[in-house]
Order: structure tokens, then C-alpha cells, then sequence
């Protein structure tokens, strides 16, 4: 009678299981014609979903599009991206709608989110009070990115800080909605107050 060998051991490496990046949701906010539909397409690793709709006579009566003359589209509903930012982190990227008319949405846009980026365009600032005062309110953390049209800003960031009524515990910084390396770094500016908030 023989003695069977015991079987061989496998590899704890070969049965280790490789866990998904886990989820996070953030939302990219701000007044009508800021930068967020540029944002989203800038840093997102799918072709991003977006509702774009052409602007019509009669909604370009009702938008200012004086500093932007070539905008010929807008946001109708949401704008939607992703970006691995490394093997254990996801972001899911949802852009409101800039539009007030259109704000009966943002409750079930951010429903989920540990947070937001507020975009400014120094030209029109009282286009952002609506988002500010939206995030301050739901006491959900965010930072405020002024973006570079043109590569500049008219106004410095203790200007935009003092006109926003923005607390000083709110990031504030320039950054370029165009730029996939610029509009990561302000996401990760954001990760970094939600995960702030998480351990106060």
C-alpha cells in the first residue's frame, strides 16, 4: 500500500484576490459657462458623457454670453467622467448644470458626493454665489478654482476669497480647466478637505 504525497501548497500570491479601486463621487459646480464641461473632458479616462444642447436665440437672451462669444453649446442636465487616480482610488466626476433654471437637478446630482470643485471665472463672479452657498449650506466640503481664461484672472485670490465670502478653511487656487494635470491637481485639493472633514 503506498503513501499518497500530500498536495502542494498553493502560493498565498497566486489566491490573493486584487481588490477594485474603490468608488468615490465628487462634484464639479459653478456658474454658466465657467469650465466644468472642459474640466470633465480634460481629465476623464472614458469618453465622457456629456448633455450638451445648443443655445438658441431665445436661451442667448437669457445667458450672458459676452465673455463667451463662441459658446455655442450648454449643460442641459449633467456632465459625467472617470479617473483613476491610482490602483485603490476612482473618481466619479459629475458636472451640474451652470444655469439656475436648471438647479432644481443638483439634489440628486450630489446625493453621494464626499465633495466639490466650485469653478470661477473672475469676469463673473456673481455667476458662482449660487454654487458656493449651495456647498456651504449642505456642509459639504469643496475648494474654489478660479480658472485661467486666457492663461489670466482678473482679480488676485484674497480679491475672489473677500467678493465670494469664502471662509479661510476653503481652498482657494488658479488652476487651468483645459490642463488634464491642472484639473487633477484641484481634484486632489478637494480628496484632500473630504478626507479632512472624515477624521475631525
Amino acid at each position: 500500500m503506498t503513501r499518497t504525497e500530500p498536495a502542494t501548497p498553493v502560493a498565498a500570491a497566486e489566491v490573493t484576490a486584487v481588490r477594485p479601486p474603490l468608488p468615490v463621487k465628487l462634484v464639479i459646480a459653478g456658474g454658466f459657462g465657467v469650465g466644468k464641461t472642459t474640466a470633465v473632458g480634460s481629465i476623464s479616462e472614458i469618453e465622457p458623457l456629456t448633455t450638451e444642447a445648443a443655445i438658441t436665440e431665445v436661451a442667448a437672451g437669457v445667458d450672458d454670453l459676452s465673455h463667451t462669444p463662441r459658446k455655442t453649446t450648454t449643460t442641459v442636465a449633467m456632465d459625467f467622467g472617470c479617473i483613476t487616480i491610482d490602483p485603490t482610488l476612482k473618481l466619479y466626476l459629475f458636472g451640474t448644470p451652470g444655469q439656475e433654471r436648471f438647479g432644481f437637478m443638483w439634489d440628486d446630482i450630489v446625493e453621494g458626493a464626499v465633495g466639490g470643485l466650485v469653478i470661477v471665472d473672475t469676469r463673473r463672479l456673481d455667476d458662482c454665489y449660487a454654487a458656493v452657498d449651495y456647498f456651504e449650506h449642505r456642509r459639504i466640503p469643496f475648494a474654489v478654482a478660479v480658472n485661467a481664461f486666457d492663461g489670466k484672472v482678473e482679480h488676485s485670490l484674497d480679491e475672489v476669497r473677500w467678493a465670494l465670502d469664502v471662509a479661510e478653511r476653503v481652498p482657494l487656487l488658479v488652476f487651468d480647466a483645459r490642463e488634464r494635470g491642472s484639473v487633477r491637481d484641484a481634484l486632489l485639493v478637494v480628496l484632500e478637505q473630504a478626507l479632512a472633514r472624515t477624521q475631525a
